[in-house]
Parts: C-alpha cells; structure tokens; sequence
C-alpha cells in the first residue's frame, strides 16, 4: 500500500500543492443512513464519562472539609489532609499513561470499558472506607488508597473517552465539531464539579450537622451513578473509524520517528496543560475553605457548600459560551485570548482582595472569582483537551494526549500541595490578606506565560485537522522509509489501497446532516 502521491497527481492537484495542502479543506464522508442520533451517540457515550472526574475530584474538597470539621487536629495535623485531597491525582496519571499505551494498540473500546468498571467498583469503596477497629488512621488510609485506585480509572477517561469522542466527531457536521466535543467532555467536567458542591450541600440541609459522617459517605458513593449510567451505551460502542484506518496496534512504533515529529508540540501542549491544572483544581478543591475563612467560623457548613456551588457555576457559563467561540474562531485564538484576560483579571482579584475578603462583600468576591474561573474555562478548559486530541495522528493520539493530560494532573497534584505552602509561607499566615493574594498571583503570571506559549507555539487547528494531520504523518513516515502498510486494523489493510486515495474521494460525499 503506497500513501504518498506519485509525482503525477501532486502536480495535476491545484497549483502543485502537497496531498496535506490539496485535501485541507476536504469533507469527512459520512454514512447517509446513519441518523442523527446513530452520528450522535458515540461522541457522547465517549466524552461524558469526565462528568466522574469533575464531581469525583471535586467531592473530595467538600468532604476534606467535613472531616476538618468532625476530627479537628487528629485529621489536619496528620498527612491524611494532603493525601486524601491529592492521592486521586498521582492514580489519574498512572491511568492516564497506562490506558493511553493500551487504547493506541489494543482498543479504545475496551480501554473505556476497563475504566468504566474501576470507577464504579472504587467509588464505591471509597464511601465504605473504614479502619480495623474503627480506628481513625485505619480508615483514612483505606480512604486514601482506594482514592489512588479511583484515580486510575479516572486517569482511563482522557485516553480512551477523549481520543475517542474526538475521532467520533468527525461524523457530525463540518463548523459544529469543536462545539460537541467540548460538550461532551469539558463541559460535563464542569458539571460534575457544580454537583460535588451541591450535593454535600443538600445532604447537609437533610442530614443535619449532627450526621456529617453519612454525609461525607453518601457524597463519595454517589459517585457509582454517572459511570454506571454509562455502562450501557459503552459496551454498544464500535471502534472509531480513524483508529481502524491509522491505528498501529498490528505493528511496532516508530518511536524515534514519532519524538522527532511531535516532540516540540507536546512539549508546549503538556506546559500549557500543566499550569492550567495547577491552577483550576486547586482552586476548586481550596474554594470552599477561602468562603468559609471569609464567612467566619459561626456560619452554618451548608452555607459555606452553598457559596461554593455559586463558584463553581461560574465555569457553565464560560464553558458553553467556549464551545461555540472555539467554533467560530478556532482552539488556539480562543485558548490565548482567554487565558491572557483570566490572568487580567486574576491580578485584579489580588489586588483587592483586602476588601473582598470580609463576609459583608462575599458576593463580589464570589462575582469575580466566578468571572475570573469562567475565562479560565472558555480558554484552556475547553480548549487544551481539544488541541492536545487534534494535533497529533490517529496512531499515536492516544499516548500523545495522555502525556499531555499526565502533565495536567502533575500540575494538580503539585498546585493541591503547594497552594497551602504558598498561604501557609504568606506573611501573616493563610488566613491573612496576603495568603488569599498570593495564589492569585501566582495563578495569574502563570495564565499570562499561557497564553504567550499560545500564541507562538501552537499550529492552527481546522475542523479536519484529525485528517489532514493522518496524512501529514503517513507522508512523513513514508518520507523516512518506513512502511506504511502495516497501519490500520487487519481487515482495513486488506480492503484498502491508500489512505490518500480515501481523501481524495471525500470531496464526492454529499453534505452532512446538520447535527
């Protein structure tokens, strides 16, 4: 099978321009029999598993509080605080690599799968942890073990349910791609986040303070049900078409190859990724501890959980108006614009924070801490999983994106230990002035160094990029002697002549369905 042009058809394509040049614009064939919902359904059975990571990594903050609350020193004093809150992130990392390796050269399909169960069978775990004994310390290291365990599974989503709900994309309408993706994985992230303030809030407003021990319970095991209600349509899914057509699970990969291909992009990807989580879960995680210092200690934990639910639906806002911004001017544009106006703001914040940080004006706190979370979202929240999912080749996308999302939770899991050092080294202490000022301005430097990494360093990304980046790549390849032949499931390899051959015949397909 021979992937590059002969000589012939690059010159009778439109001004001699390369295979890459010539089908840039070309159009992702779609089954004319398929319905809407048949092009549907795949991009979000795949992407709305991540709506586990935002409430599972959420939830956490809420409970750390009520376990501050129910145990006092015996808890804060302890490493049990740290670990519990940032355990989940070093386990997401190792899921994250793990089932990047095995959804490139196994199956997206069954990766997601495997994942799927391991939230479901630690979630539930975590809200049964108990010591021998009924001792304390027994059952926070239960806690923080199955938490590590929880976080593998988390760590599968992005790999599998990412990769795949992005080559699944490429189903739905030309102009409305950025958007679904984003829907169905950054948004749902958010959404989780929103309901692990809300429900411990709730669960408090039933279960009284006097029960905060079934409260810390309940809110980790219902954690079990967006898994679960996912399990169904999983386990009906197929295997993207871009993976059956460019995959190298029947071959060994290129790797010095692949590095001297991709090494500049991931690298500037996984930076950008990593200050973005550095900052955002830790600010989700600490949020509710900020509101409850600024209310003061006689406020009722209901409250406190329910100021930090207005927080954190600040990110809806900026999420869904991203999805459609990433559209109409691209992931990059939106990305360093958004971040660059996020740090602006974030410097304001610093700076008044000495007046904001009083209960009589929690609510311009809350107004423009949401603000400043909401342009954090419409930029690299919605925008790094994208760019990370597009920029590389079916091939290896999964391992790519992987290193670029274990780079992310890298930065959450050092943000979630160094944010108290930070406050703790402030002068006056955390729960002065400057303790809230300082992780502010750290945060806001850091979007700033964002969005110029942005800006000089990141390819644009079209709504074909996932294609015409599979041609540049077998083109590559092909370049250095290596045999593209190999590429792509068995049975594509026998039906099949050239990749390139099937490009040239999308600029037949009929229009899609607008979806």
């Amino acid at each position: 099978m021979k992937v590059s042009m002969r000589r012939s058809e690059r010159e009778s394509s439109p001004a001699g321009e390369s295979a890459v040049d010539y089908y840039h614009d070309a159009v992702v064939p779609v089954d004319p029999q398929k319905s809407r919902w048949e092009r549907s359904w795949p991009t979000i059975a795949c992407g709305a598993g991540l709506f586990s990571d935002g409430y599972l990594n959420g939830v956490i903050g809420q409970v750390n509080t009520i376990l501050k609350q129910l145990y006092g020193t015996a808890y804060t004093n302890s490493p049990a605080q740290s670990n519990v809150t940032a355990i989940t992130f070093a386990g997401t990392v190792i899921g994250q690599l793990f089932f990047g390796y095995v959804s490139d050269h196994y199956s997206r399909k069954w990766a997601l799968m495997a994942s799927t169960i391991l939230l479901i069978i630690f979630a539930a775990l975590s809200a049964g942890s108990y010591g021998a004994g009924g001792s304390l310390g027994g059952m926070l290291a239960a806690l923080t073990a199955w938490r590590f365990l929880l976080g593998i599974g988390i760590g599968g989503e992005y790999p599998a349910g990412s990769v795949a709900c992005a080559e699944s994309t490429g189903e739905l309408k030309s102009g409305h791609r950025n958007r679904w993706f984003i829907m169905f994985t950054n948004v749902q992230i958010d959404a989780g986040t929103i309901l692990s303030s809300l429900t411990p809030m709730i669960l408090v407003l039933i279960c009284t303070e006097d029960h905060l021990r079934l409260v810390w319970r309940l809110s980790l095991g219902l954690g079990v049900i967006p898994p679960l209600s996912l399990l169904y349509l999983r386990a009906k899914l197929d295997e993207p078409e871009e993976f059956k057509k460019e995959s190298m699970k029947n071959t060994s990969t290129p790797w010095l190859l692949v590095l001297r291909f991709y090494w500049l992009r991931l690298s500037v990807v996984s930076l950008i990724w990593f200050v973005y989580d550095f900052s955002a879960y830790s600010f989700s995680i600490y949020s509710t501890q900020w509101i409850s210092v600024i209310l003061g200690d006689d406020t009722s934990l209901w409250k406190s959980f329910g100021w930090g639910t207005l927080v954190n639906a600040f990110y809806l806002p900026g999420a869904i108006a991203g999805a459609f911004i990433s559209d109409w001017v691209g992931p990059r544009r939106a990305l360093y614009t958004f971040v660059f106006f996020q740090g602006c703001v974030g410097f304001l914040m610093a700076g008044l924070y000495g007046v904001l940080d009083k209960p009589a004006n929690i609510a311009g706190f809350v107004v423009i801490y949401g603000i400043f979370l909401s342009l954090g979202e419409a930029g690299p929240g919605d925008n790094i999983g994208l760019v990370a999912s597009k920029t590389s080749a079916t091939a290896i996308r999964g391992q790519y994106y992987a290193i670029a999302a274990a780079s992310g939770k890298l930065g959450a899991f050092v943000g979630t230990y160094v944010f108290p050092i930070i406050q703790k080294n402030a002068p006056g202490g955390a729960e002065s002035t400057r303790g809230g000022q300082d992780p502010f301005f750290v945060s806001s430097s850091l979007c700033l160094f964002s969005s110029a990494l942005a800006y000089f360093m990141l390819p644009h990304i079209g709504q074909d990029t996932i294609t015409t980046e599979d041609i540049k790549f077998r083109e590559y390849l092909e370049a250095k002697g290596w045999d593209t032949s190999q590429m792509g499931s068995k049975e594509y390899q026998a039906g099949s002549s050239s990749s390139v051959d099937v490009m040239r015949n999308k600029k037949a397909v009929e229009p899609e369905e607008q979806v």
